[in-house]
This record gives C-alpha cells, structure tokens and sequence, in this order.
C-alpha cells in the first residue's frame, strides 16, 4: 500500500512539474508578447506548440505577432488554427487581421469570406462600413494602377530601409544597416538592428552619392522619419523615448516613440527637444509638415485615437510652441493602423493604412485636405501598392518623383526602398452619381429635354443636364454628406424636385420626378386632346358609341374646362374613309353628339359645347384608300376632337 501511495505522489509530482514548466513558457511567451518583442515571443509559441499545446490564446499571439512583424503568410496559419477550434472565442478584430492577411497571400476568395464575416460581427465599425460602401475597391484599385515607374534603388542594404524624406538635393532615410548586431542593439520586435538616420545625394538623373550617417542626430535608440524646413535648418524626427541616450521604459517595459526637433548650427544638429505633447504612455512618430511649415502631422496611439494609430495635426506656433493635437477624424482613421502621413506641395495628404480598402498589408492612400469637410481618401494603386507593406510614401510635385517603403518580395532587405515616377496624376476628385428618369405625371411617359439640376443645402448649383430622349438623366455630384435637392425644369410644365441624401460618398439611382404639365389657357383652334396630352377618342368601326377606354380623356377635359370657366368648344368627330360620303357624314355626326352627351351627363355646362360632324372630309393621316392602311391606322381617323372656339 505504502509503495502504490509512493507512486500516485510520484506521477502527481511529474504532473505539477510539467504544468509548472509549461505556466512558466506560456508566462514567458506572454510578457514577450505583451512587451512588443514579437521574434521571441514567436520562437517560445512555436516551441509551446511543437510540445503539443494548442490553446487559443496561443494561436491569438502568434498569429498577431506575426502580423505585427508584417509576416502575413504566416499570421494567416495561426489564425486558421485559432477560427478551427470549436467554439473559439476570438474578438472579430481576429477575422479583420485573417482577411487582410489572406489578402497578401492573394487568396482574395478566401479574404472576402472573413470580411463578410467580419462585417456582420462588427456593422458599426468605420472598416466595416468602408468595406460595405466600396464592394467594388478591387476594380478601384485597379483604375488607379499603372501610373507610376518605379525601381530599387542602389543604396538599399540587406537589412531594413525606409522612412525616406527630402532635403534639398539630398535623400534622408532610416535604415538598420550597421548599428551593431550585439544583443543589446537588436529590437525584440522585428529581431532587426536599431535604426538610425542616413542620408545619401541624389543627382538629377537619379544616380546616389555615398550614403552618410547624420552622427549628431543618432543615438543608442532607434531614430528613424525625419522631416525637414525648406530652409534645411530644422528637422523633425522620430526617436524612442529616452533619457541621457538611452532607452526609458513605461511601467510596462516599453520604450515608446517621441516626435523630436532640432537645429543645424555650423553642419551639426544641436538644441534636440521632444515636442510638448509627447507622452510616456502612448506614442507618437513619423512627422510631416504642412506646405507653410505650420502645421506638423504625425501617427500615434494617444488618448482619442480610433485604432491602432492614427493620424494627428498639430499647430506649430512662431514661438516655438505646439498647440494641441487634433485627430484628423473617421474619414481619415479606421481601427486599424494609419501611419507616415506626408503632405505635398498642394495638400495632397499621403498615408499609410491597413484600415481602408487595400491589396493587403500596409497600402498607400491619398485625400485632398484643403477641405476636411469633403475628404475622399483613395488607394493609390499598384505598382506603388502591393500584398505586402508599402508605406513612407513621398513625392515632389513639381518633378512628379518620389520615393516610398515595401517588404514586397524581391528586395534586398526586409523594408526596402524605391524610387518612383508618376506618370499619370492621381484623380482625387470625388464625384458621387446620380442617376434617374423625368416622366409625364398624367401619362407616365418619359420627358426628353428637361433640365435637371443638383442644389446643395445653400441652394449652389453642384452640376446640371438635360434628360435624354428615354428621360433619363445622370448627374455628378458632391460627395459631402447631407441633403441635396435635384430641381427639374421644361416647357409648359410645373417644375419638380426631389431631396436625396448623400451618405459616405454613396451613388445615388432611381431617382424619379414626375412633371404635371402647366396649366395654360388653351388658344382658340386648340384641340385640348392634343393640348393636355391625353390619350385620343377613339370610335370602333361603324359605330358611334363612346368606349370606355374614353372615359379618362373626357373627364380630364371636363377637369381643365372647370380651371377656365369661359372656354367653349366645340366637339368635331370624324369617320374613316370606308363607306359612302353621306353615311360618313351621318355618322361622325351620331359621334359627335354621342360625345356631347357623355359630358353634359359629367355635368358639363350645356352652353359651353356644340357637336360637329365632318365625316371623311379631314382625315388624320393619309388613308383616302382605306384598303392599304392598317387597322391602327384607320382607327386614327374615327375620333373625336376637342376643339376651343371660345
């Protein structure tokens, strides 16, 4: 007995220590995790699973991490491991990151299948809605593409290059290509050397100098998206937070990115500051100026962010002094990232996203920001993007050249960067469609030649046209959200108009304005018929009682003769040309006095109609010889006509 006990207490033993050993790595694979160091919490994942566990939070991290260190392929893996066990728990913001990461896999099929999934767990997200407002942004993205040259650029390094910016006829860049291999310079996060500024000249047929490090502006931290004044004199840029040079770290461990400026004095970069709105808990980096040097743009986490990172603004005072960050708002920013804002010469704003529509990864995008009640963001399109991350985007817009980031394959390193003609200029107009058809109220047929015009809510005309022979019309307009007015005018009619919304730069279609006709005294000699648009008095053959399909004509006629109370007429029938003059002329006669009769039984006044017939004697059309025309035809002469003699 005392040696079965010995052996339950044994193997319970074994069994606390192998859970303890596996608390221990999942601890430790956690905090790497939690700490941003992604390659080791990856390496001790990896090792957690090839022992055979298989928990969802482990598939949660590694496909995260992954995705974080730009490994789509990858992220992809783990995160079809996470949605394959039973009743999995994952946030939808797991479906978003396995879409967008089957994306740069080019498994688009598959991408749109967990999009789906993810709009319906998540309608009231700004991606969500982006994603339902362009289920198309495939096709966009390709009406974009083809309108820039691009190639690699000989100063690249097998390690990562990126972060260009411009200075003068030089080209600034981040890169990690000799700032030591020795563990305390390698960044957790990616397992890439810490990155530090260099820059290299560029002449006018693109060729580069040698590429020089800014020694005074680099430190044991990492450096990286430097802007500079025109005058070359200051510089902004990114740097972790540190203290005498060196990493300082937030209660969580984490050295976060500060904004930094700096002064050239005497060919050295001295009075280096960190911008006031800088924090320890939150980070911010990638800085661009405005076209008049007032204004800074910039990506961070701060409090007031909508995802991952945003883009921020920030007044840059005469004394020195910065404002107060403002968020450029849910045009602009989704959940995900937007990041490495540059602004061009004509406030064209450049940035980074794996929020919007894209290929997958990071994409390029670009708005117009003259306006920012009226942004229209647009995928720049391929070759710039590609299934992979393509960022730090930026352009000359007087030259049309420019440069940008990628880890597309085919580089030398893991971010490499290239240069870039821009052959044809980006549309950044946004025009939504309206479409629609004018019709007759009375009789529902289309109305060519009317004039259609789109008012905004101060009564400006946004565009105008004219309908087509069917009626219909299509009309550009304003992608500012709100109500519009769509005002409809032509001859002898009433105008009409219609309201319409304009929402997330929605098309607009089915549009459909009836047009009551004008009500004008009719002259003398008018046959009302004709005048009203109403349908003819048609009599079938040899006979003069009034059909029934006649109803409707008389009555409107006995309708517009109540709106002017002095108008008499006169009913003039007629037959068509088979049988003899005198019977013709009898029985246009019965017609006419048929059709006197059907109006004095609608209360018509007495005094206000006579009754005429012609019999053959003015024939609508030319069928003298009733044998060669139509029965249609011949029916267009047995009518009768409302003719105003008074």
């Amino acid at each position: 007995m005392d040696k079965k006990i010995k052996y339950i207490l044994c193997a319970a033993l074994m069994v606390c220590a192998v859970v303890a050993a596996q608390d221990k790595k999942t601890k430790k694979a956690k905090d790497n995790f939690e700490s941003y160091s992604y390659v080791p919490a990856i390496e001790s994942y990896e090792e957690l699973v090839d022992q055979g566990y298989s928990e969802e939070d482990i598939f949660k991290n590694l496909g995260d991490a992954n995705y974080q260190n730009a490994n789509y392929s990858e992220a992809a893996n783990w995160y079809s491991k996470l949605f394959a066990i039973e009743g999995a728990t994952a946030d939808a913001d797991y479906m978003y990151r396995y879409a967008q990461s089957l994306k740069s896999s080019e498994e688009y099929e598959a991408s749109n299948i967990w999009m789906q999934k993810y709009q319906a767990a998540k309608q009231a997200d700004v991606r969500a809605k982006k994603i339902a407002d362009n289920p198309d942004y495939l096709k966009r993205i390709e009406n974009n593409s083809g309108r820039y040259d691009i190639k690699s650029l000989t100063l690249n390094s097998i390690a990562s290059d990126f972060a260009p910016s411009f200075k003068g006829e030089q080209l600034v860049f981040s890169t990690a290509r000799d700032s030591g291999t020795v563990s305390r310079k390698i960044h957790t996060w990616n397992n890439q050397p810490f990155t530090n500024l260099y820059a290299a000249s560029v002449s006018a047929n693109g060729d580069f100098g040698p590429v020089i490090k800014l020694s005074s502006l680099n430190k044991k931290t990492h450096e990286t998206s430097a802007v500079f004044t025109k005058d070359g004199t200051t510089v902004y840029f990114t740097r972790n937070n540190s203290e005498n040079g060196n990493f300082s770290r937030d209660a969580d461990g984490v050295s976060r990115l500060k904004i930094y400026r700096a002064n050239l004095q005497n060919g050295e970069w001295t009075n280096i500051t960190e911008l006031s709105f800088n924090g320890d808990n939150y980070s911010a980096a990638h800085p661009a100026l405005s076209p008049d040097e007032r204004k800074l743009y910039f990506a961070s986490d701060m409090e007031g962010t909508i995802g991952a990172s945003d883009i921020f603004v920030v007044d840059l005072n005469e004394d020195g002094s910065v404002g107060t960050p403002k968020n450029l708002g849910n045009i602009i920013n989704t959940e995900a990232r937007e990041t490495f804002p540059f602004v061009t010469a004509s406030n064209v704003l450049y940035f980074a996203s794996d929020g919007h529509p894209g290929l997958g990864g990071l994409d390029v995008f670009a708005t117009k920001i003259e306006d920012m009640s009226n942004l229209y963001v647009v995928n720049v399109g391929k070759s710039v993007n590609s299934e992979q991350d393509d960022f730090s985007f930026i352009i000359n817009d007087e030259t049309k050249k420019g440069f940008f980031a990628s880890n597309r394959d085919g580089g030398l390193g893991s971010d490499d960067i290239y240069g870039f003609t821009e052959t044809k200029e980006i549309d950044l107009t946004c025009n939504t469609l309206v479409e629609g058809i004018v019709k007759d109220e009375a009789t529902g047929e289309p109305l060519e030649g009317a004039k259609v015009a789109i008012l905004n809510g101060t009564s400006e005309v946004i565009s105008e046209t004219i309908s087509g022979d069917n009626g219909t019309f299509t009309l550009e307009g304003d992608c500012r959200e709100g109500d519009y007015q769509i005002v409809v005018s032509k001859d002898e009619y009433d105008d009409g108009n219609t309201v319409f919304k304009v929402v997330r730069a929605n098309d607009t279609s089915g549009v459909e304005i009836a047009l009551t006709r004008t009500l004008k005294r009719a002259a003398v000699g008018t046959d009302l018929v004709a005048f009203l648009a109403l349908r003819p008095v048609y009599f079938d053959l040899d006979k003069a009682a009034i059909r029934p399909d006649a109803s409707a004509t008389m009555l409107k006629v006995i309708e517009y003769m109540n709106l002017f109370p002095d108008i008499k007429i006169q009913i003039q029938s007629h037959t068509d040309a088979k049988a003899g003059t005198g019977y013709n002329q009898r029985l246009s006669q019965r017609r006419a006095d048929n059709t006197v009769t059907y109006l004095l039984a609608n209360k018509m006044d007495a005094s206000r109609v006579s009754a005429k017939g012609f019999g053959e004697s003015k024939l609508a059309n030319d069928c003298v010889d009733w044998t060669k025309c139509t029965p249609e035809k011949n029916e267009e002469n047995r009518r009768s006509e409302f003719i105003v003699v008074e």
